[in-house]
């Protein structure tokens, strides 16, 4: 990446509007912040996305099944799930630039540019171990033993703060480690307060307090409330898993980075029901299994990472995130945790019905407990579209932007040209197109010369281009060009359907699995 990270990212902002990937939302009036529409490539993208997690996820393992509720749900649920009380983001604002922050965020950013110091004082003291010069290697590995303990004594600190919910101190630790407005470059904080991020509604024809509910801020509810209906109806038996996918809302004071932070967004995550005593076990295999799932897309397996959590949330006893190496650096796209009973006890308690799960092996009946994978959808638009955006310098000079992505998640699987706009070629071709699109999205492109719409259809990221020559017309073969690597080769018409499903098929990636 030769561009600074912040101009690297804003050129993929602007490639996503100038090739129809991302839009932003309601653009004619100005805009709505922090809400983003789909374009024409963006939407296949992430219909492309969505359904490899559900073929991975539910058609892939006999034990796990789908649902899909609503995203309205009886206002009592929230309650029962803790986000009416405790759905709260500790916020805190700089007097001088009026700018809004999320207090664990400021920390935590704090504490990851501690860590990379970390890392920059590791490469010197390899290098100065390396070459027997004692006496800087110590003075080194001080600094790095010093740094650590300043990490460890912010994390203790942190922890216990959010644990008592000490806003105060929340603060203080702000304060004692010099955070500064990256707006005015000031320490001038307000106190630190909380705020609820459900957006709230009103049902039926009556305003009042008795209708109003509540937008879902989650999916994972909608699941947990029909696990017995699905139990019962599919005879599954723990362990078993129900996944879904579907939109949900936050309303976000703090929304950024593009649609890495959204208050309309997309989740797609998966509750696995186990006997209470092995959740851990299976905590650890969903860990493993969620990382394998991600390296198959190809983008780099050391952009990835594990990072436990510092505060359990208090339905969990295990929690950890599987980061990604962003444009703007290592952030969440899932998370895995064990939940353990509290959901379904609680839904037991504020609805008066039972929630169990009879073991005929035992012959006894217990509450499950609840292993969770969840991950954002437009995280991980975002992340795989971070990774495959390339601005290549070819040999000859030229410049070319690329879209590395998976070839069966690209948008459009091939696009079929005529080399030239007679002769009958744009009818020959216009049949290919014909014969494929059955199977795959497919586009037929004759303006400009070839290289013109080579180079366009790298930047949407479609992985093949065929191209018909006078010569198709004789021996029935056309050239199929590779996007990544640019090389060309001559294959025959009755040989594209399979050439094609081999490549650019869901197929491809789950057989990495």
């Amino acid at each position: 990446m030769s561009a600074k990270p912040e101009d690297f990212f804003k050129n993929i902002i602007s490639h996503c509007k100038e090739y129809g990937f991302i839009f932003q939302s309601s653009e004619i009036y100005d805009g709505l912040s922090a809400v983003y529409d789909y374009g024409q490539n963006g939407a296949e993208l992430k219909k492309n996305i969505r359904e490899y997690w559900w073929k991975a996820m539910v058609q892939m393992n006999e034990n796990i099944v789908g649902i899909d509720s609503s995203i309205f749900m009886h206002p009592t649920v929230w309650k029962a799930s803790g986000h009416v009380d405790a759905f709260n983001d500790p916020l805190i604002d700089n007097k001088d630039s009026k700018k809004r922050y999320r207090a664990d965020v400021l920390i935590e950013d704090h504490i990851a540019k501690i860590e990379d110091k970390i890392t920059k004082e590791v490469e010197k003291a390899k290098k100065r171990f390396e070459n027997f010069d004692e006496a800087m290697f110590r003075s080194t590995n001080a600094r790095i033993i010093e740094y650590q303990t300043k990490i460890n004594d912010i994390n203790t600190r942190f922890k216990a703060a959010l644990n008592d919910n000490n806003l105060a101190d929340v603060k203080q630790i702000i304060v004692d480690c010099e955070i500064v407005c990256s707006i005015s470059g000031t320490r001038n904080w307000t106190d630190v307060r909380q705020f609820n991020l459900m957006f709230s509604t009103s049902i039926g024809s009556v305003d009042g307090e008795g209708s109003t509910i509540y937008l879902r801020p989650e999916t994972a509810q909608g699941i947990f409330v029909n696990y017995l209906n699905v139990q019962k109806t599919g005879r599954m038996k723990i362990p078993f898993g129900i996944a879904q996918t579907g939109k949900a809302f936050r309303n976000e004071i703090v929304a950024r980075q593009f649609i890495f932070r959204m208050r309309e967004f997309e989740q797609m995550e998966m509750q696995f029901f186990v006997k209470p005593g092995t959740e851990m076990h299976w905590y650890e295999h969903w860990k493993t299994a969620r990382l394998k799932w991600h390296h198959s897309f190809g983008l780099g397996e050391t952009n990835y990472k594990f990072h436990d959590h510092i505060k359990l949330a208090h339905y969990a006893n295990a929690a950890a995130d599987i980061e990604f190496q962003f444009p703007f650096g290592y952030k969440e796209l899932e998370g895995i945790h064990s939940r353990t009973d509290f959901d379904l006890k609680q839904h037991e308690q504020f609805s008066g019905k039972k929630l169990q799960y009879f073991d005929t092996e035992s012959n006894s009946s217990y509450v499950p407990y609840v292993v969770e994978t969840s991950v954002g959808l437009d995280r991980l638009f975002l992340a795989t579209l971070s990774a495959a955006y390339k601005e290549e310098t070819l040999e000859n000079g030229e410049t070319r932007v690329v879209l590395n992505l998976p070839p069966a998640l690209s948008p459009i699987k091939v696009a079929v040209f005529p080399l030239v706009k007679k002769d009958g070629l744009p009818e020959f071709a216009e049949k290919i197109m014909e014969s494929l699109k059955y199977d795959h999205i497919v586009t037929y492109d004759e303006k400009d010369t070839v290289g013109k719409r080579y180079r366009r259809q790298d930047a949407i990221g479609t992985p093949y281009c065929i191209t018909v020559d006078h010569q198709s017309l004789e021996d029935n073969m056309v050239t199929v060009r590779e996007r990544d690597s640019m090389k060309q080769e001559r294959i025959a018409i009755s040989a594209i359907p399979q050439y094609m499903n081999e490549r650019v098929g869901l197929t491809s990636l789950l057989k990495k699995l």
